[in-house]
């Protein structure tokens, strides 16, 4: 991999205590966006990729793939193109297919609060020859990864491979994403304990970078967990090629997109929003906290698909080469509630959750739901 170029974009978004984002980016200019849903500022110019479509995508709600799932969380596609989803409060993993949500096992040890729980979960990228699958969770202590196998539809053998990582009743991360060099990253949060983002010996506050055993990847900073530092709350992580993006919720003024490098220091608890402050990394766009508060998000067509938890909506933020390449553009403001996940699906429409079930929102029959997205131009 070549870790040093390697270049990460965040979107966070935060409202207090609450899920909400925020994050440090790239050094191109930043997008403000109105509590309206209405781009505002001037546009960044575009840098023209022959890998990149260009042009405004429009997005569509082709259906719904499943109901009645309370508070999914993590999401991620098996190759016969089913998926596992998580639940937060139960600690359940449910498979995704045909219409339905089937349970296929549950994690051990699993404490839910506020926004703790069962979180992120990945597909080993080498399954089913490495039948393994990676989750995310909070127990009343601390966060920890585990390792389960993942066979004849039901999961075994839950092994934790990392544990320690800063758990309080909010701000515990807890995406898991694999990146394109087969290495396992895992935004965290600060634990509610701010000076672990700038404390090096901490996990919290972090992007971690990890093997598959749960050690420090090769080419890690000084050799160490961790990927880059100084975040709030990273609860979105994606990758377009070897280029990784991330979305964090900030405290009470901004949440953010986010770039990010090998050591890069985004600035918390020094730095919300645009700061320009020495040493630490602006994002490349901004949102106040009642548009956005983000958690997942997934690359595709050119964009960075952002799900809104307080904002209720889809973001599409046009991206390449790690800048923002025009304005971020709002879909669903206020139709659907509260957006939690959104995943790029083999078919190439996105899978989009609900969060209404969380104890923040307010249910809908049905909820809570995933929804089918079809992207155009």
């Amino acid at each position: 991999m070549r870790t040093a170029a390697l270049v990460v974009a965040v979107g966070l978004l935060a409202a207090g205590c609450s899920d909400g984002g925020g994050g440090e980016g790239a050094a191109s200019p930043s997008a403000s966006v109105t509590s309206s849903g209405t781009p505002s500022g001037t546009p960044v110019p575009s840098a023209p990729s022959s890998a990149v479509p260009q042009g405004p995508v429009k997005l569509a709600v082709a259906g719904t793939v499943a109901t009645g799932i309370e508070v999914p969380w993590g999401l991620a596609f098996l190759p016969d193109k089913s998926a596992l989803v998580t639940e937060r409060d139960s600690g359940k993993v449910k498979r995704v297919a045909g219409g339905r949500a089937t349970e296929v096992g549950s994690v051990e040890g699993v404490d839910a609060s506020s926004e703790g729980g069962l979180l992120g979960i990945a597909v080993d990228p080498q399954y089913p020859t490495r039948p393994y699958v990676y989750v995310y969770y909070s127990t009343g202590d601390d966060n920890r990864i585990a390792r389960m196998t993942y066979q004849g539809n039901r999961l075994s053998g839950q092994q934790v491979i990392l544990d320690g990582i800063p758990m309080a009743a909010v701000h515990n991360g807890g995406r898991l994403r694999f990146g394109p060099d087969g290495f396992l990253y895992a935004g965290t949060g600060d634990g509610s304990d701010r000076p672990n983002s700038q404390n090096d010996d901490s996990l919290g506050g972090k992007i971690l970078r990890i093997t598959t055993d749960g050690k420090a990847a090769p080419g890690n900073p000084q050799g160490r967990m961790w990927f880059s530092k100084g975040h709030r709350n990273v609860q979105g992580l994606a990758f377009d090629k070897d280029q990784l993006y991330a979305a964090e919720f900030g405290q009470d003024t901004w949440d953010e997109l986010n770039t990010i490098t090998a050591g890069a220091n985004y600035g918390w608890p020094g730095a919300e929003g645009i700061s320009k402050l020495d040493g630490m990394v602006d994002p490349i766009a901004q949102w106040k906290t009642d548009d956005a508060s983000p958690s997942g998000i997934a690359v595709a067509q050119g964009h960075v698909f952002m799900a809104g938890l307080r904002g209720e909506r889809l973001w599409a933020i046009p991206v390449a080469d790690g800048k923002r390449t025009g304005e971020p553009v709002a879909f669903f403001t206020n139709q659907y509630g509260r957006l939690r996940t959104v995943e790029a699906a083999p078919d190439g429409s996105l899978w989009v959750t609900t969060s209404n079930t969380d104890g923040r929102g307010d249910v809908q029959d049905g909820d809570d739901r995933i929804l089918r997205v079809t992207i155009s131009r």
